[in-house]
């Protein structure tokens, strides 16, 4: 601790219960227990200070870096203007005026959600049938020669 011997810290004690008293040694204690505390906070608030500093200038920088690449970019591969999707149609279709749909570019941020499969239908089991094995089936029901009739 700050290089301190058991030794001399045991020294120092015994200074302090001299001169100071075993009576106010402990609001002594205290008042040293405040005054560290108290550096510490400021030692801390002048830390956070400057690790904020250096966050911004690092952040300048990189924000200098990244206008430099997207200008890079940007000159290597220029813009070019949304071209719409221009068919030829047939002679017999030629007569329907029908406006061709113009071709819609997304930038390469925008997600595109996939289209979601549609859930099967599930039919629901009788309760008669739910108990036999699915391997086993039932004959299908043939109407007798008595309900016919009826």
């Amino acid at each position: 601790m700050f290089g301190i011997d058991s030794t001399e810290f045991l020294v120092i004690v015994i200074i302090a219960v001299i001169v100071i008293g075993p009576k106010d040694l402990p609001r002594a204690l205290y008042k040293v227990g405040q005054i560290v505390g108290k550096a510490q906070g400021m030692a801390r608030h002048f830390r956070t200070g400057l690790d904020a500093m250096v966050r911004e200038v690092e952040l300048e920088e990189l924000e200098k870096k990244w206008a430099a690449q997207n200008k890079r970019i940007m000159d290597e591969h220029p813009a070019q203007p949304a071209e719409t999707a221009v068919t030829s149609l047939p002679a017999s279709d030629a007569s329907a005026e029908t406006a061709p749909e113009p071709v819609v570019e997304h930038p390469p941020f925008v997600a595109q959600s996939a289209p979601q499969p549609e859930a099967p239908e599930v039919t629901p089991v009788p309760p008669a049938a739910a108990d036999k094995p699915p391997y086993l089936a039932e004959a299908p029901a043939t109407p007798s020669k008595g309900d016919a009739a009826a």
